[in-house]
């Protein structure tokens, strides 16, 4: 299936430049073709509808899958993305990435142990190429739910120790580039992984890690030609492209702020698995945070988590954790991608020595937030997915 992809979409790729350069060579006499993609709009309604295809190896921490994975994985992926309305907003910090849904779907081992899964998720596309580049470089994280998996069952799927349940997050991480080959058409390609988890909140969860390469076909156009009367086949047309503008200098700000925040979340015990027994877990989190620019900033501060997986073999009184964390936070909009790092000031109760909480935020106002997370156990296992809000009563 990989290769037949693969084959599909590098035809596609070649037929789409020859008949370029032939409606070039005889429409376009004496008009440089980049200086047309990149004409400034009075009218800018662009968007892109792109296509790809995913081919690589799995990065399997488990014991019983190695034979259902050995084959590696394939997929398909289809986008639809925009841009901002307004460049002068905050997106001319970050060189006017666009954003968007997607749909992926996979073959990603055994069927019949995995399941074919499917997945729902939305994107950022950051370019990290300077303007005026036929080929610009780019990275975007995507973060979602996968549906369509076959779960762990002791009697009838007793091999599966990746997945627990029906339903995981999403994520995936793309970092390639985009190559120009005609007015409206892109060849993209790159390195990509991703990452099928449920958080533990239903056991087994070692998740399913896949790293490869990926290449495909994104298709640029401009909405306005719907309303405009300009022919498409004139010199200066309307372009399908929007006009790349080199970053704005980031914005200094040096505010501070106290955060105070408070999530939930649900575990499952490994001798549960297979069950319907679950654990709630609670955390409360007081914070310092500093923000150097409209981009970056940094926080510090302690951390109160209760876990009841811990029943029985410790009493109530010992359930409590106390931990203190550092960390960045990579904003954009109103969002905020967050990474921490802490340790514990109290018995880790086999937790491991330090956790790391990669996070996903976003500002209802200036005053309060919501956030999904990942406090992880020993560094990288998944102690369990955070759903929390969070206030931030004082700022100066």
């Amino acid at each position: 299936m990989n290769k037949n992809l693969f084959i599909v979409l590098f035809l596609l790729s070649t037929f789409a430049y020859s008949k370029t350069n032939n409606y070039r060579n005889t429409m376009l006499v004496g008009t440089d073709s980049l200086e047309i993609d990149t004409i400034k709009n009075t009218k800018a309604r662009f968007k892109y509808f792109e296509i790809k295809t995913h081919a690589g190896v799995h990065l399997y921490s488990g014991k019983s899958l190695n034979a259902a994975l050995e084959q590696g994985y394939g997929s398909l992926e289809a986008r639809v993305g925009w841009y901002p309305k307004s460049p002068e907003n905050w997106s001319q910090y970050y060189g006017n990435p666009s954003y968007g849904v997607g749909f992926y779907s996979g073959l990603i081992g055994d069927p019949e142990i995995l399941g074919k899964p499917n997945a729902l998720y939305g994107f950022i596309n950051f370019p990290l190429s300077k303007p005026g580049k036929r080929t610009g470089i780019e990275i975007s994280p995507s973060f979602g739910l996968t549906y369509n998996l076959v779960p762990f069952n002791e009697i009838e799927n007793p091999n599966n120790d990746a997945i627990g349940s029906k339903i995981a997050v999403y994520f995936n991480l793309h970092f390639g580039a985009a190559y120009q080959m005609t007015r409206e058409m892109d060849l993209i390609y790159g390195l990509d992984i991703s990452h099928f988890s449920n958080g533990r909140s239903n056991v087994p969860n070692h998740g399913l890690n896949m790293f490869g390469l990926n290449l495909g076909l994104r298709y640029n156009y401009n909405k306005e030609y719907q309303w405009s009367s300009i022919n498409a086949f004139e010199a200066d047309p309307l372009p399908a492209r929007i006009k790349v503008a080199s970053k704005s200098p980031n914005m200094a700000l040096k505010t501070n702020a106290i955060n105070l925040y408070t999530a939930f979340g649900i575990v499952q015990k490994d001798e549960d698995k297979g069950t319907s027994k679950h654990y709630s877990t609670f955390s409360v989190v007081g914070e310092y945070q500093y923000k150097f620019s409209n981009m970056h900033g940094f926080t510090a501060g302690l951390d109160y988590f209760r876990d009841e997986s811990l029943s029985p073999k410790y009493p109530s009184s010992e359930r409590n954790l106390l931990g203190v964390h550092a960390g960045y936070d990579f904003m954009f909009w109103k969002m905020a991608i967050r990474m921490q790092a802490g340790t514990y000031l109290s018995d880790d109760r086999g937790k491991g020595a330090f956790f790391l909480r990669p996070a996903l935020q976003y500002e209802i106002s200036k005053k309060i937030y919501v956030q999904v997370g990942l406090k992880t156990l020993a560094g990288a296992a998944a102690d369990w997915i955070e759903f929390g809000v969070g206030f931030k009563p004082f700022n100066w």
